[in-house]
């Protein structure tokens, strides 16, 4: 089971969460603080990390930023504010995924195992590797390298390119992308794919917002096309 670091400083929240999870079989560690979250990082080795938006001191948003770094760790957002302007914050910061608070821990296992979800190669046939402009996308290896050098991809942006350039030119709504990539199935926050794209374009793109490879359609989504 994959091995979880929380990062919650409610006690109620913290102890319920690593109560049910560690009954579902998850080895877990907590951290009532930003500060010390980071600190547990390098002796637990996690595969996925629940940060809390709201800590004292070091916040859930100045933690996923440190963490972004140097990791690609999936990471979950914890938020009581799902409307609130800092899960943006958040999101653009590097988040995978956000949960707002409370939640069961079936919800919170379900996005654990969406965000975890190996990769499947729905290749159809293509070579492992494809090129496309300056990009080119190992679905094998789930490596991207742009000009030759390999880009440092959180798990959702590379779900995101991995689906995006498996049918060019196809135009996909932010719906049907919150679905294919994050799993969610019911009429989910947008801001997710926003967010992602907006990341992923600053990592493929030489001019983020003149954007050569994922371009919007206003109105209905997003689609995939070298210029």
């Amino acid at each position: 089971m994959p091995r979880v670091l929380l990062i919650e400083d409610d006690p109620s929240v913290r102890e319920g969460v690593e109560l049910g999870l560690r009954r579902r079989g998850h080895d877990i560690r907590t951290a009532a603080t930003g500060e010390a979250g980071l600190a547990a990082l390098g002796e637990f080795r996690p595969d996925l990390l629940l940060l809390d938006l709201m800590l004292p001191g070091m916040n859930g948003v100045q933690v996923c930023r440190k963490v972004r770094e140097t990791s690609q760790l999936p990471i979950i957002m914890l938020t009581a504010r799902g409307d609130d302007f800092d899960v943006v914050v958040g999101l653009e910061a590097g988040a995978d995924d956000y949960i707002v608070k409370p939640a069961r821990t079936e919800v919170i296992e379900a996005r654990i195992r969406a965000v975890l979800r190996r990769i499947e190669d729905t290749g159809g046939g293509r070579p492992s590797v494809e090129f496309h402009g300056e990009l080119a996308i190992d679905r094998v290896g789930l490596t991207v390298a742009k000009s030759g050098q390999r880009l440092a991809l959180a798990p959702s942006e590379l779900k995101l390119l991995l689906h995006l350039c498996a049918a060019p030119e196809q135009v996909f709504s932010r719906q049907q992308l919150l679905e294919h990539v994050w799993e969610h199935s019911y009429h989910a926050d947008a801001r997710l794919v926003d967010a992602c794209v907006r990341r992923l374009r600053n990592k493929i793109e030489d001019r983020p917002g003149s954007p050569r490879y994922i371009q919007t359609l206003r109105g209905f989504g997003y689609r995939f096309g070298p210029l």
